[in-house]
């Protein structure tokens, strides 16, 4: 629900998203490009945790999930379960299973549309229960009050996935040590790329919402990128390509309430998200640069000719060295409005979000200098320089429907 307050942070950072298509449940964001409509920012608790709160406290023994249609690459309707063991009161370990509807019932037509078929139906299931079953394991171990270590494996004897994180809470930092083999990447346009080894070391600073803050990251892909399903002619992105990637990133943000009224709440109900309890009409600014450094096969974006893929960026850059600088400033404005108390089951929550981004400032100015030069000479202004100074706008609106209690 409030998918719109990091959105800015996703065009900088390889943020995880939520991605049915693999067990993990989480993709990160192909380097450079936003994020694709319709993906939401994956949540920071693991996955196994995820799935264990919803056995125990929302009545859900199977969660549900939908990774597109099996016809166009897709793995249709699935079931998730997690059965989680507390080895010691800082050690955890879960046993994760997933069941591929579509592909049983696509077993069970075959089955039952061969007649002459004499093999029994335990034997038939039991035939393909690598094919609708998955496993997953994983297991978190807390070294100390503030710092925890997490190993999954997704996929056991089949694609063999696995991911091992490191988090520490320093003061109003929070540091992250990440590996995957493969690492499961989307651009654009929703498509999913394996890169067989990634690895990242990511420190964040923590404020208020209102603030400075600042960002650095440091990140390692090795191995050519492989698409994940879908259209196999697809162009590798070249931000995926083997190398090292530095990143540092700095910005102010203020928020600032129009109007907010605590009135109206129901006595003794607790709101389905405290955070969207109060009607209110507010507006937020983001201002920032961000700076990087590339090396290795990763820097070939700097050099392409085609202008529609090139980053367009205050850049130096050295094509026999495989080395790229690059720095750019940034910029969001939002407004948000709010009715209802999000407290009773039904239509009690009506937002509104409507986000301006100027991603790239060196962008903005060139587009910006060039309508001036036009106007000045009183030629006709340019299509792409007017493109260049027009923000990319999201709107979203939100409608509680329905909720039930569990």
């Amino acid at each position: 629900m409030r998918r719109l307050q990091w959105a800015t942070d996703g065009g900088l950072w390889e943020l995880d998203r939520e991605a049915p298509v693999t067990m993990e449940g989480t993709a990160r964001a192909v380097p450079g490009d936003p994020l694709p409509l319709g993906l939401s920012r994956g949540t920071r608790i693991s996955r196994p945790k995820q799935l264990d709160f919803m056995h125990r406290f929302m009545a859900s023994p199977l969660v549900p999930s939908f990774a597109g249609n099996p016809s166009n690459g897709g793995r249709g309707l699935l079931l998730h379960h997690a059965h989680t063991v507390h080895l010691l009161e800082n050690w955890s370990a879960t046993v994760l299973g997933q069941f591929h509807i579509q592909k049983f019932v696509s077993i069970i037509k075959e089955r039952a549309s061969n007649h002459l078929e004499k093999t029994s139906w335990p034997k038939t299931i039991a035939k393909h229960m690598l094919d609708i079953l998955s496993l997953g394991f994983g297991t978190e171990f807390l070294v100390t009050p503030d710092s925890s270590f997490l190993l999954e494996a997704y996929d056991v004897k089949k694609a063999n996935r696995g991911k091992a994180i490191f988090h520490h809470k320093l003061p109003k930092h929070n540091l992250t040590l990440e590996a995957a083999w493969p690492g499961l990447f989307v651009d654009k346009n929703g498509t999913y790329w394996d890169v067989p080894l990634s690895m990242a070391i990511d420190l964040a600073s923590i404020t208020a919402a209102s603030g400075l803050s600042y960002h650095l990251c440091l990140q390692h892909n090795r191995g050519q990128p492989e698409h994940f399903g879908g259209d196999k002619m697809s162009d590798k992105p070249m931000s995926l390509l083997p190398g090292f990637c530095a990143k540092a990133a700095i910005s102010i943000k203020k928020n600032v309430d129009l109007w907010r009224t605590k009135e109206g709440k129901l006595k003794m109900v607790q709101p389905y998200d405290v955070f969207l309890s109060d009607p209110h009409i507010s507006a937020s600014g983001i201002f920032g640069a961000v700076t990087g450094a590339l090396l290795g096969d990763c820097s070939k974006r700097f050099f392409v000719k085609d202008e529609s893929h090139r980053r367009k960026t205050i850049s130096f850059s050295s094509q026999k060295n495989k080395f790229a600088l690059f720095s750019d400033a940034f910029a969001s404005v939002s407004f948000t409005a709010q009715h209802g108390n999000f407290q009773r089951p039904f239509l009690d929550l009506t937002r509104l979000n409507v986000r301006l981004d100027f991603p790239s400032g060196s962008t903005f100015v060139n587009g910006a200098a060039r309508l001036a030069q036009d106007f000045y000479h009183s030629r006709q202004p340019d299509s792409a320089a007017m493109c260049a100074i027009c923000p990319d706008m999201t709107v979203a609106l939100q409608q509680q429907m329905c909720n039930a209690h569990a």
